[in-house]
């Protein structure tokens, strides 16, 4: 089958290289799914799970990317829940060769139905960037109905999913991002927009939850503004700063059934759209995970041209 490799970390997203793998085989509990549509996300090569086993060992020429919408082709020994011929979306094991290959092998507990009125290259978006978005606001930030939110990078592809649903949920909603993102912002359910760039954070004040996926210097900045009771919901690494008299979270996403089930549903009936920056074929992966100019949302990797709704 023709893979997406990488075996430096120095070389980044340059380094990647298409070749020839061996199928995969199912391992118990496992499936193997024909990839349709893979998502990519560029900060997963400088993660330890890339390059190494859970044990720390090199296990390079590792293949990327853990978002994937397809359809089962063969069932492990004692694998339940999911049958060949169905199709699927999930996120797939960190310290395992991911979606950028056109079989991957993965765990069924990993995976969710995917309906037929949702096409593959969305349900490729859904994975990391909904899970990341539900579990950030409900199960760590606990937001409710009637709170406020102050979610950054409300463009991109975690940030919009964030603002939709704490809009949808009853949140008082802030966005942020560069002058360029504002309608897109205000469009996803943002009520205000702050710009990065140009006005002053602090002037938001009092929030109850923050959600960060920048980090640096605006994560530190945002531990200021949460209220006592309060959240800082972080996605990249600690802040740098602790709320006076709230909670600072960093978290890495999980799969989930249920909660892939929650998100594809809200796709269905029009509550929830994914902010796809670009889709790209498989032979033409690297130059996409390269782009000459700033793409805002999700990059795509489509490995079938036909059938992909």
């Amino acid at each position: 089958m023709k893979a997406i490799v990488v075996t430096d970390q120095a070389a980044g997203t340059a380094g990647m290289k298409l070749v020839e793998r061996p199928e995969p085989q199912a391992a118990i509990n496992d499936v193997v799914v024909q990839v349709y549509a893979s998502g990519f996300v560029h900060t997963e090569l400088a993660w330890p799970s890339t390059w190494t086993d859970r044990l720390g060992r090199d296990r390079t020429p590792s293949i990327p990317g853990h978002e994937l919408a397809g359809v089962v082709t063969a069932l492990g020994y004692g694998t339940t829940g999911l049958s060949v011929g169905q199709r699927v979306f999930g996120l797939t094991d960190w310290s395992r060769d991911g979606t950028l290959a056109e079989y991957v092998a993965v765990e069924a507990r990993n995976l969710a139905p995917l309906p037929g009125d949702v096409d593959f290259t969305v349900g490729a978006s859904l994975p990391i960037s909904g899970l990341t978005a539900w579990q950030g606001l409900f199960v760590h930030g606990r937001l409710r109905a009637g709170q406020s939110a102050l979610v950054h990078g409300a463009a991109g592809a975690v940030g919009s999913i964030v603002t939709q649903l704490a809009r949808e949920f009853g949140a008082h909603v802030i966005g942020t991002g560069r002058a360029a993102d504002r309608q897109k912002v205000l469009d996803f359910g943002a009520q205000e927009f702050v710009d990065l760039d140009n006005d002053v954070l602090e002037d938001v004040g009092g929030v109850d939850l923050v959600f960060d996926v920048i980090g640096g210097d605006i994560g530190k900045r945002s531990a200021g503004l949460i209220r006592a009771g309060g959240t800082l919901v972080s996605v990249v690494g600690p802040s740098q700063a602790r709320p006076d008299h709230g909670l600072a979270i960093d978290f890495v996403v999980e799969s989930d059934r249920a909660q892939l089930g929650e998100i594809v549903q809200r796709v269905r009936d029009g509550r929830l759209r994914t902010s796809i920056g670009t889709v790209s074929t498989l032979d033409d992966a690297v130059a996409a995970f390269n782009p000459t100019r700033r793409i805002n949302g999700k990059t795509i990797i489509a490995l079938r041209t036909s059938g992909l709704s």
